[in-house]
Parts: C-alpha cells; structure tokens; sequence
C-alpha cells in the first residue's frame, strides 16, 4: 500500500492561475501597507486557490512482480557428441527443481535447435531463441539468462546492452576441459568445371585441443562415393589434391582423414565440395549412305541441340559411280576417311550410320577401328533401312561383334504402330514417351522394319507382331543402339499425328553418350529443407530397401515405394546438417542436407571463450557443469537487488525486480464537502475576528 498525492482541478489551469496571480497581488499589497489582518488574509486567499485546485490524497495498492529468467537449452547438433546431451538434461532438471522453489522468479524454458539455413556460419542460434523467451517481458522484469550449452554458439551480438539486455547473462558449459579433436576441411575448391579437365582443390587437417601435432596424417579422397587417391597431409598445412570430373552435372568430392581414437567425434572427420561439372559440346560424326526422306531429320535433330558439334557426310558418289567427270570439276567433297576413322576417331562422343551400306567407301580394317572404340567407350547408333538386310550390310563387317541383332535378309513391308516393350516402359530411354500412355500409342504407323535373329541386349521398342524395333546394347565399355526402320521421319513431318521422335530420338543419342541421366540403374538424393527425397530408377524388380547413414554414424533401412514405370521412392526427415550417405545394392550417392561443411561440425570442441565477454559485459559468469565431463555440477541461485554481485563461487545471482503491478486505488478530495467548506469558513473567521479586535 503507498499514499500519494495529486490534484484535479475544478476550472483549467490557466483560469486558475490567473486567479492565483491576482490573489498573490492581493496579497502582496495587504504585506505591504501592513494592513490589520493581512497574514489571515493571504492564508484565505491560498486556502480558496488549493480548493479549486482541488488536491486528491491516492492510496494504491500493488503486488510486486516476479522477475522473469530464461534457461536456454542447446539442442544442436555439436550437443550430441559424448555426454554433454545428458549432462544438458542432468542440469535443466536441476535448474527447474531449484526455480520451483523460488516463487520470486518466473522461469522459462527454451530449446535451442540447429536451424535449416543457409548460412553455414550461424547454425547454433542461442541468443534469438533468448529474444524470443524475453520479447514480451519489459528489461526491468528481466532477472537474468541461463544457457546451457556447449560454447559454440554462433550468433552473439557484439553488445548486449546494444539489444536491450542488461541482466546477468550466466553460462553452464557441457563437455570437458582436456578435449582433442581432429577435422578437415576445404580451403578452396571450384564451383564449375569442364569434364575431363584437370581440376584442383586445396584442403587442410587441423587438431585442436590436448594432444594437437603436426604428424602427417592420412586422408583418402572420393569422387561421386568411388576412392580416387589415398594422401599424406601435415595438420594445418594447406594440401592440393587434382582430379578430373568424369561427368556433367554435380559432382561431390569427398575428403576423409584417419580418426584418432582420443577424438571426441570423427562426424568432422570428413568435408565436401560440390562442382558442377560442364560438358564440352558433343561430338557426333552422322554418315549417311545415301540421300533420302529421312536424313535430314537426324540432322535437323541435332543441329538443334546446342549441346552437339556435328560432322555430317552424305555418300554421294560411291566408288563404283564412275562416270568420267574429271575430279576437278566435281563439287563433292571426298570423303575423308583416314582422318575421321583412324586418326580422330576418338574425338567423337557418339558415331551414327545412317541407311550406311559397304560399298567401298570405308576399308574392311576400319570397321574393326570402330568396334575397337566402341569397346574402348565410344558409341555407335546403326539407323537401319532395307540395306541392313542385304549382302552390303554393314553387319556383314567387323562391326558385327558389336551389333546386339544381325539381319535375317527379310524386310517386313507391313504397317505397323510402335510400341513399347515392357521392359520399354521402365527404360529411361522411352519410359514416359508422349502418347505411350494410350493403347495402342497415339503415334502414326511405320511402314517398314528390318526382321533380325537372336537379339542381346535390351529391347525397347517393338515393331509388326511384336518383332524388335529398337535394341540397345553395351559393348566392352561403349554402347551401341540398333533401330530397325527407317521411317522414323514420318513423326517429324506430323504424318496421321506424328510422333515423339524429338524425345525419343534426342534422348537414344544422349544415352549412348552416357548422360547421367539416362542410366537405367541409378539411385538418386535430393534435400529440401528438412526432407530427405530418394528415387531409385530400374528396369528390374523391386530392388529392396535403400540404406541412409546419417553424419552423425547412424544408419537405418528405408523402404521404397513403387511409383510405376521402374521409379520406386522414399521420403524421410532429416536429422541433422551433413552429409547423408544413401546405398541400395551395388548404387551408392550422397545428398548434402543444409550449408556445405557446418560450422557446427567444423566446430566441436567445448569451450567457455566464446560467451565470456558477453557474460563479463552484464556481470554474470561462464563455468564449466564438470572438468571431465561425467556429471552436471548445477551452483546455487540467489536473489540479489541493486548493484550487488550476481555470481560466486558456487552460486549465481539473478536480480529481483522492483516492478510492481496495481489492484486498486482509492480517491479522497481533501478540500471537497464538509472538509473543505470548513477550512474556507475557517479562513475567512479568522480575518473578521481580527479585524474585530
């Protein structure tokens, strides 16, 4: 309870102080001429300005308020290295046990956890998940701030006062004092690169903590989850390793260094660098035998990817079309076939024939150069017409030990509509192909196809009676594809519908290129957010559950559900910042959840530097719950008002506030009623009575 005074006065207060200034020169000139009564007077005159004043006594009454204190528990992922995760419950169970006995305080309570950002250097949030606990709490009810943590706090303001916090912010650290850790990680690495060129990246092996030394160490380097080299790098000394890219898209290179048996963890013990790795244009050498309907679709096809060099000839002028024009009034180009065969042969990505027939353009040894760089990873598209079935065919060369079907010598002249073959529906070659949904498929008919025997290899595509169409195959380390008509431009020029021959056709030259992509077994990880994504690609069965291994070691089975057409999928929620290692089989990718290399991992001794000066700037403390990391020693609260100390040595202070809230107030005039008429009466007697005497 507190008494007050106020006044609430009956006229404005310029009325009354006019009034006030004309009754002080009353007064003064009663002083003055030393009138009989003048003192008496003045007193009337003050006590009729106080009445209209009108002068209120307040008694409030009010309850003091309880100071509010946060406690802030680390949950981040550096936390769940060794005991800190149960030495961080062991005192937040203390804390709430001791607060429950502290009726002064309110405490609140406020988990921490590693954000999903972007920024790989403010991962472990402290002091925003503080402002959230405080943001509805004025600063003088602020009692204080507990944290409960590991050290490695990233987002400290450089003043606290600066941000509105002047209580005592106090520090309980988990982990020990002796700690050793060793890590990796990458000083520089490209974000792009060519494929097939030389790359470099720069690394380096810090240990920190007891026991930190410079003996080389071991680190093995993984491109795409295959060892590539095994290195020896001297701790703190930065180390280039180069490698080639061997494919387009991104690539992810994995550094690992040996783990000490004194570390703490070894989740640090790797680091990645993600490039992306850019293609040079493809390489396509297209020999067409001889001039018809559908040749210049192959070329209007490919000239139209800006991913493909071509390097078209036309056999205009076979060897045994001689007719007598002399060579120099020819304006045929000859073909050169040492140069394309033999010579640069290599520098092709993909070799097309189209409608091509022996006639003795090419010698017989340079067939056998073409199955030797098919073997040797080349590629080789046969676009086969009626000469594919004669005794010209080039199936009847060296080239047949590559070929995945050989001609019977019949051509079937009967329309027919394409279709996709079972195993068609699954290959990422045709799967989804536009129009293959209907049945039969919404494309025009071909009137033509080449009967062949015994197929190896995959067949995609069917013809008439469900004969092969399209066959791919591999040999030794390339690839080969067989289509067994010639009348794939009928789709191109839109006859009855058309067809899907950009798709079909762009995507058959892009697999015998070996684009990524298009491999028929593949295993795939993308992260979004928090969620974990796997696609698992097949022709076969259903291929099993996919294995995910965590950064942190764990690992788990993941079942894959079947979408159709070969795709099986998983979903699943991240648990931490890192590297995810996803397997199935013989298939194995990696999928980084978060920044590249968190500095959560880069960061993972405990230590009580990094709080100090915030906790020095508003006079609270950083200690240590245990010097080896076995219990949580939790030191004693106390109260303390004013500038008095807020820590000690087993205690620590948080301030009680002098807020106090209002539950009533009770008014009373002083110069209203009785009370008031009275002191006038009483004023103005006492001047007659003078004046009487």
């Amino acid at each position: 309870m507190s008494w007050s005074l106020t006044f609430s006065p009956f006229f404005p207060y310029l009325a009354i102080g006019v009034i006030a200034g004309a009754a002080a020169l009353i007064a003064i000139l009663l002083l003055a001429a030393r009138i009989r009564g003048a003192l008496l007077r003045t007193l009337a005159l003050a006590a009729l300005v106080l009445a209209l004043l009108n002068p209120v006594a307040l008694r409030e009454e009010r309850d003091p308020l309880r100071s509010v204190v946060a406690v802030v528990a680390d949950r981040s992922q550096s936390q769940t290295i060794g005991d800190r995760a149960a030495q961080t419950d062991a005192a937040l169970a203390a804390l709430q046990a001791e607060f429950a006995d502290r009726p002064e305080f309110e405490l609140r309570v406020v988990e921490a956890r590693s954000p999903s950002t972007s920024d790989a250097d403010r991962t472990t949030a402290l002091f925003s998940a503080l402002d959230t606990a405080l943001r509805d709490v004025s600063p003088a009810r602020v009692g204080g701030a507990i944290m409960i943590t590991d050290g490695q706090v990233h987002d400290i303001p450089p003043s606290l006062a600066a941000e509105g916090f002047e209580a005592p912010l106090h520090a309980l650290v988990t982990g020990r004092e002796d700690e050793f850790d060793r890590r990796i990680e990458v000083v520089s690495s490209p974000r792009f690169g060519v494929v097939g060129e030389e790359q470099s990246l720069t690394y380096r092996v810090i240990e920190e903590g007891e026991g930190a030394s410079q003996t080389p160490v071991e680190v093995r380097v993984f491109l795409n989850g295959d060892l590539v080299s095994r290195e020896a790098s001297v701790p703190g000394a930065e180390t280039n390793f180069d490698f080639q890219l061997p494919r387009a898209g991104e690539s992810i290179v994995e550094l690992s260094v040996a783990r000490d048996e004194r570390e703490i963890t070894g989740v640090n013990n790797r680091a990645i660098a993600l490039v992306d790795g850019i293609r040079e244009n493809l390489r396509v050498l297209l020999v067409s035998g001889e001039p018809h309907a559908g040749e210049r679709t192959w070329r209007n096809l490919l000239k139209s990817d800006a991913a493909v060099d071509l390097v078209h000839f036309t056999i205009l002028r076979p060897p045994e079309k001689q007719d007598g024009t002399p060579i120099d009034e020819l304006s045929l180009i000859a073909f050169p076939t040492r140069e394309l065969f033999v010579e640069r042969i290599d520098d092709f990505d993909l070799i097309i024939f189209d409608r091509y027939q022996r006639r003795g353009v090419l010698p017989t040894l340079y067939y056998d150069y073409i199955a030797q760089y098919v073997q040797n990873g080349g590629a080789v598209l046969v676009a086969s017409g009626p000469e594919y079935a004669g005794n010209d065919s080039i199936a009847n060369s060296p080239l047949n030990n590559i070929l995945p079907a050989l001609p019977t010598g019949d051509v079937d002249q009967r329309p027919f509509r394409p279709t996709l073959s079972d195993l068609g529906t699954r290959h990422p070659v045709t799967r989804d192909l536009p129009g293959s949904e209907a049945s039969p498929p919404a494309w025009s008919p071909w009137f033509r196809s080449i009967d062949v025997g015994q197929v190896q290899g995959e067949t995609v595509m069917d013809g008439p009676d469900g004969k092969p169409l399209l066959v791919l195959d591999r040999a030794g380390e390339g690839r080969v594809a067989l289509l067994l008509s010639d009348h794939g431009w009928l789709w191109s020029r839109g006859f009855e519908g058309g067809g899907p021959h950009v798709p079909l056709f762009r995507r058959l030259a892009h697999w015998l290129m070996k684009e990524p992509e298009l491999e028929e077994e593949a295993l795939r990880a993308t992260a979004n957010g928090g969620e974990l994504t796997i696609t698992r690609t097949t022709i076969g069965d259903d291929p099993g559950p996919a294995t995910v291994i965590t950064p942190s070691g764990n690992a788990s089975n993941v079942t894959l559900a079947d979408q159709g057409a070969g795709t099986w999928t998983a979903s699943l929620e991240a648990d931490g910042l890192g590297l995810y290692q996803v397997a199935n089989g013989d298939l194995r990718t990696l999928v980084n959840v978060g920044p590249v290399n968190p500095r959560e991992y880069r960061e993972a001794i405990s230590t009580t530097a990094t709080l100090e000066p915030a906790a020095e700037e508003t006079a609270g403390s950083v200690r240590r719950l245990s010097a080896d990391g076995s219990g949580a020693e939790v030191p004693a609260l106390r109260a303390v008002s004013g500038r008095g100390n807020t820590s000690g040595g087993n205690w620590i202070g948080l301030r009680q506030t002098d807020e106090t809230v209002l539950r009533g107030v009770e008014r009373t005039p002083l110069f209203a009623g009785f009370l008031g008429l009275a002191v006038l009466l009483l004023a103005l007697s006492a001047t007659w009575y003078r004046e009487g005497r």
